[in-house]
Order: C-alpha cells, then structure tokens, then sequence
C-alpha cells in the first residue's frame, strides 16, 4: 500500500475524528416514554434480529452475537414535519426524549416467533401486504438501525409493511472485520426470515433495500435460499443494492447463482465513494467493490446489460457526507422519489427519460439546506458521520494517530480542510 494511499484512508478517519467532535446522543433511547405530541406520527416495526440482548433494557440489543434469533415490536414516534428537515433523526439530546422535537420510542417488546408472525398477520390484514425489509450497513448500534429505519419509512410515504433485520455490528469504525464476519454469521438467518416472510399467505410482495456490507449479507442469503429450493422465492420481487460493499466477483457469483427468475435488481454507485475505497483497501485492493464501478465502462456494461440489472449513477451528483457513501439518501425529495417508486414495484436506472435531471436538480438543492452531520445520514449509511457511533471509537482513533506517528503527521492536511468545511472541530 502506498503512502499516498495510507495518508488518504487516514485522512478520512480523521475527518471522521472531526466530525466527532460534534455532540454525542444518549444511551438508552428505545426505552419507551409515555408522553406524545400533536402532530407527531408512528412508524410501527416488526424487527429480526441475530445480535444479542443488552444488559442496559434501553438499548434492547447490544453489538455482539446472539444465540439465536430474536424479533422485537418497536413503534418510533417521529416529531412534526414543521420541526424537522425531511432525512433527518432528531435525536434526543438527554432522556427521556421529546415527542414534540425528537425521535422517541413509544413501545419496545420482544417476541417469539409465533408472536411474531401473528404480529404480521394482523398488519397485514389492515390493506398493507406489501413488505419492505431494510438491511443496514456497517457501523450501527442496533437503535441507530431503528431510528433510521423508522425515518425512511416515514419520509418515503410508502405504504408498507417494515421489517427491519439488524445483524450484530459494533458500532466502531474500527471493527470492520468483525461486522464483515457478523454478516456471515447472519446469512443462514435472514434467509430463514426472508422464506417465512414469502411463505405467508397474508403476504403479497417484499422488496429488499440493503445498503453498504448489508448488501454481502442480503445477496448471500438470497443466493443460499436459490441453492436450497432452486429458486428465490417468487413474492421478493425487487432487491435494491445501495452502495454495495462487495467485491465484484462475488457478485458475480451471486448473481448466477440465484439463477433466471431471480428479483428484479437496482444498483446503485458512485465512483467517488471513500468508504468502499477503504473498504478495497482494508480487503489488500483485492478487487473493485460493486458499488465503486463505472457501469459505462466495459466489461461492466455489458455484464449489466445482459443481466438486466438497472443502475443508477450517482457519480456527478453532490455528496452530502464526507466519504460520499449515501448519496442515493442525502436529499430528503431523492429519498421519497425512491421510496414511491420502490413501493410502487417499479426499477430504478438512470436510463429512465427524465429522470436523472430530476435527481441531479432535487440533490443539488438539498445539498445546501441540510445542516447538522446527524442528518446526512439518511438511511444508516456507515455511521462515520452519526455522532452517536462515533463517539464509540474516538479513542481508538486517537491510538491509531499516534500509532502511526508520521504517517498520521503526512496526512493531517489532507484531513483538515474537508473537516473544516464539515464543521469538524
């Protein structure tokens, strides 16, 4: 690896360091508050998940690996349109939170499988049989899954069931491999939540939004449940692959292996993505990650085109964190073109007439009214740009400077000025 090389995954660590500075948000924050607000409104979620359960009742689930899997019945109060940005969490700045101006939990229990599944029944008996199953990225405590989760449920507009699986990541920017062998530890997991989900009669349809190392875990388990039953299960119908941290190969892979009547399939990339340019890094520059492909160029044109996977280049479009990993969230009007569209069944390409225009305006002007590192975040992208997981490896990035002496030195410049236009400290 090249010092140029080291002095920029650094400097985007640093960077991250600075964000840091930014104020954290309080444990605990999924213990339930009884006090509600005018205006407000609930997302209701069904929640699967392989990590383990907390000592602290606040936090449910904690970062390491459970036993078995285990599912929860989370409602998320979201406050007033009028006092939020659309893709933006308001997170409570000391608890109990405030209805009125923060995301606060309503009810938070855990169940067991039969409770479950009756749990889905009986929403799905409202009109809602459409189920939309959100799998998150690296570096997510379990409340920051839920919390976002909720915000895109909410701030799409699609009407859905939620499903949330959440695989056990320690919320450090620092314990990539232990998140990348997580999602391996969860693949036999959510495939068995993905079939049980197709294999109910009140179901009619589920869509898969995975986002970052999420996608290796969804695109895994889709490609064992092909192998086990010949097939994917036909109500999944659509599988969005949003940033994908996964090396190309194996996507490849994947993608034969699920066979012809495998999910219609969108792909989302942006070559100038820092996090999956570390991510190659981190694997020894093994192999292109999918989410940093040109889909122009060749051999990957032909390939998509051949595969009929839609793309959506998100290249030239302004990023709204530091290491441009999710821009397909950073505007909140991309995030409901999205969400209805999804919702509607319909694939997601650039090749669409009109629709990149539409993108590229709506982006372009939300790019300068959203204000606080919290709210580039949108759709738990890598929370190097959330406070609340920051705050668990600020330490370790302080060892990792002076462990690299003048290495870390080489490169404070390259951190600094991108800190500073962020408003790092």
């Amino acid at each position: 690896m090249g010092v140029l090389v080291r002095s920029r995954c650094l400097g985007i660590l640093l960077v991250a360091a600075g964000l840091g500075a930014c104020a954290g948000t309080p444990k605990g924050v999924l213990a339930p508050v009884a006090a509600t607000a005018p205006g407000a409104s609930t997302v209701d979620m069904l929640v699967a998940t392989t990590r383990k359960t907390a000592a602290n009742p606040g936090e449910m689930y904690s970062g390491d690996r459970g036993p078995a899997l285990s599912y929860a019945d989370i409602t998320v109060s979201i406050p007033p349109d009028a006092v939020r940005q659309p893709g933006t969490v308001q997170w409570p700045k000391e608890l109990p939170g405030n209805p009125a101006t923060d995301f606060v939990t309503l009810k938070a229990e855990t169940l067991d499988r039969p409770e479950a599944a009756a749990r889905l029944q009986r929403t799905a008996r409202t009109g809602k049989r459409h189920v939309l199953v959100f799998v998150h990225g690296f570096n997510n405590r379990f409340e920051d899954a839920v919390y976002r989760f909720a915000q895109i449920v909410h701030d799409t507009k699609a009407d859905v069931v939620p499903v949330l699986f959440t695989w056990p990541s320690r919320g450090s920017v620092l314990a990539y491999g232990y998140d990348r062998e997580s999602t391996n530890y969860s693949r036999n997991a959510l495939e068995g939540v993905l079939r049980r989900l197709a294999r109910n009669p009140e179901v009619a349809e589920i869509t898969v939004l995975a986002h970052s190392m999420g996608n290796w875990l969804v695109l895994e388990s889709l490609r064992q449940m092909a192998i086990r039953d010949g097939r994917v299960a036909q109500k999944i119908r659509d599988v969005v692959l949003a940033a994908p941290d996964v090396d190309v190969d194996l996507a490849r892979e994947a993608f034969r292996d699920m066979g012809p009547t495998r999910p219609r399939l969108s792909l989302f990339v942006s070559q100038d993505d820092n996090a999956l340019a570390v991510s190659r890094l981190v694997w020894g520059n093994s192999g292109a990650r999918l989410g940093a492909i040109d889909p122009s160029t060749e051999p990957y044109r032909t390939e998509l085109a051949r595969e009929n996977i839609a793309v959506l280049n998100l290249t030239t479009l302004k990023g709204s964190d530091a290491l441009n990993h999710g821009k397909f969230a950073g505007s909140p009007q991309l995030v409901a073109l999205l969400g209805n569209r999804l919702a509607q069944g319909q694939t997601i390409t650039d090749s669409r007439v009109g629709l990149s225009d539409r993108i590229v305006q709506m982006t372009a002007g939300a790019a300068a009214t959203v204000g606080t590192a919290a709210g580039l975040a949108v759709s738990a992208p890598v929370a190097v740009i959330d406070a609340q997981s920051r705050e668990t490896y600020g330490e370790h990035l302080r060892n990792l400077g002076q462990g690299l002496g003048d290495t870390a030195e080489g490169a404070v410049d390259l951190a600094t000025a991108p800190a500073r236009a962020l408003g790092g400290q």
